[in-house]
């Protein structure tokens, strides 16, 4: 138990730390909620390019899209280019020398990582809701809330996965991650359904975490699709997490030990 407790307050010391940079770079985070929030209403404002019937569906479609890419994006951001912030700042060797085991390290991350993005995507929220007037009378919100937090679990794995590039190269790594983060974008249907792919990228389609929560999300506000009917959904992406993160964890440790051996994980070159 007191060992337990030791690894909770090390993880909630690194999730502080994280929240402590951004008051550090206060100005960086306005310039990127701005951007966010533009491009969000950029994108909604596609919807009413078309007019008659609809019109107000086609706004909240893509703006859950959005709403939803900026979610998932800043979660697998902020976990995979964790290794290039902790060089950025100059801590790559403090941090990774603490006594603590490396998981608590990850859970700290992630755990800023979730709620990072939740602010991220209330500000943008907040955002849409101002400046459209879309219909949410038969939304069913809380189901769409269920699965956003169940999606967060695989998308940590993944951004476990992303987070070994950076490790592995100091240069290339974090470009490697946007890459990554390109790919999910364009096969998962963000701001449009999937059938509109060629055929092959149907098929990584369903491979992708977003793919499933954004079908789910977008039942769950446009049609008012049940809970019940949502559940299949979420077991899915917590399965998907379940099996994600652990392997993500484990990558790590073994890209960790390759990189100690090979003298990679250093702040510079």
């Amino acid at each position: 138990m007191i060992s337990l407790r030791r690894e909770g307050r090390a993880a909630g010391a690194v999730m502080s730390r994280n929240f402590s940079l951004i008051r550090r770079y206060l100005g960086w985070e306005l310039v990127f909620a701005f951007y966010n929030a533009v491009n969000a209403l950029t994108i909604g404002l596609i919807g009413l390019a078309e007019p008659g019937p609809g019109q107000g569906m086609r706004v909240l479609y893509l703006s859950i899209g959005a709403l939803l890419w900026n979610f998932l994006s800043v979660l697998f951001f902020e976990v995979s280019n964790s290794v290039m912030w902790e060089r950025w700042e100059g801590t790559i060797e403090y941090s990774f020398m603490a006594p603590i085991r490396r998981v608590t390290y990850l859970l700290g991350v992630c755990a800023y990582a979730v709620l990072y993005g939740l602010v991220r995507t209330l500000l943008v929220l907040v955002a849409i809701a101002l400046f459209f007037h879309v219909p949410l009378a038969q939304a069913n919100l809380g189901g769409a809330a269920l699965v956003l937090a169940a999606s967060s679990i695989p998308f940590i794995g993944l951004g476990l996965f992303g987070a070994i590039m950076p490790m592995l190269s100091a240069e290339r790594g974090a470009q490697a991650t946007q890459v990554i983060q390109g790919v999910i974008l364009l096969v998962s249907g963000i701001y449009y359904p999937i059938t509109v792919l060629p055929h092959w990228l149907q098929a990584v389609s369903w491979f992708s975490p977003a793919t499933y929560t954004l079908v789910a999300v977008r039942d769950a506000v446009l049609q008012g699709t049940g809970v019940s009917a949502l559940v299949p959904t979420v077991l899915g992406l917590l399965g998907a997490g379940v099996v994600l993160v652990p392997a993500g964890l484990y990558a790590f440790s073994v890209a960790e030990r390759y990189a100690l051996r090979t003298g990679k994980l250093k702040r510079n070159g």
